[in-house]
């Protein structure tokens, strides 16, 4: 299931890349309520992929392929708002 891709992906970025506690919260909220979510299945996949190119020392933009907390945080925040 798709969020348990999502929540394996955040458990992932947690332990090997520091993903910060603000922003696994708000990933985690979107998996307590996958019923909101569930509908938006293109979105979460592609938060799925950012959690998982998570890169806490920013190796983002043209020769890096990880994705910072800001990047991060605006899709959280584009799903969050909605």
């Amino acid at each position: 299931m798709i969020f348990a891709q999502l929540k394996a992906a955040m458990k992932t970025a947690q332990d090997e890349q520091e993903l910060p506690d603000y922003l696994a919260e708000q990933v985690q909220l979107i998996i307590d309520h996958q019923q909101l979510y569930s509908v938006r299945q293109q979105e979460i996949e592609h938060l799925i992929e950012q959690v998982s190119l998570y890169d806490t020392y920013g190796q983002t933009g043209y020769l890096g392929m990880g994705v910072n907390h800001v990047i991060l945080g605006n899709t959280l925040k584009r799903l969050l708002d909605k």
